[in-house]
């Protein structure tokens, strides 16, 4: 692998901008989503990878943190952390930040892999999981943000 590090940059397009004057909340959405296209380029399934092993990822789960505004034109970077692997399923971590470092919105993610001929979960091709156990090795090691594993309800006192 050439680089060790994901990173997928963008910037708040005009259409992404709602009647409050920021992004809105399904433009956060659609940048995790791109992410994910571009994190999926980055372990080597990319649409040649995808047609050669006859395979995909798809999106199980996703939980989004909305931090901060973002303002049309702002330049956007999002990184992504593995939280765990299996032979199939990533739980992963994106992280979207502003050109001044600071977290704009976070997004956990499970995403499994499908092997498009048989329509059915399947264990990552071997060049994949390659690219996997490589990111795995460093991401393993970093704290875990404290987004992870947040649940949604009202807290009574």
């Amino acid at each position: 692998m050439s680089q060790t590090v994901f990173m997928y940059e963008d910037h708040v397009r005009s259409t992404w901008v709602d009647y409050n004057g920021h992004m809105n909340d399904a433009a956060y959405a659609k940048v995790f989503s791109l992410a994910v296209d571009a994190f999926m380029d980055f372990i080597q399934l990319d649409a040649a990878g995808r047609e050669r092993h006859n395979y995909t990822i798809f999106t199980l789960e996703t939980h989004l943190c909305y931090l901060q505004e973002a303002n049309e034109k702002e330049e956007l970077r999002v990184t992504a952390q593995l939280l765990d692997v299996d032979a199939k399923r990533l739980h992963i971590f994106f992280t979207l930040e502003n050109s001044q470092g600071d977290i704009v919105a976070t997004s956990e993610q499970m995403l499994m892999g499908m092997d498009t001929s048989e329509e059915r979960p399947a264990s990552f091709p071997e060049p994949v999981q390659a690219v996997i156990d490589e990111v795995w090795g460093v991401d393993k090691t970093k704290e875990t943000p404290k987004q992870v594993g947040r649940t949604i309800g009202i807290r009574r006192r």
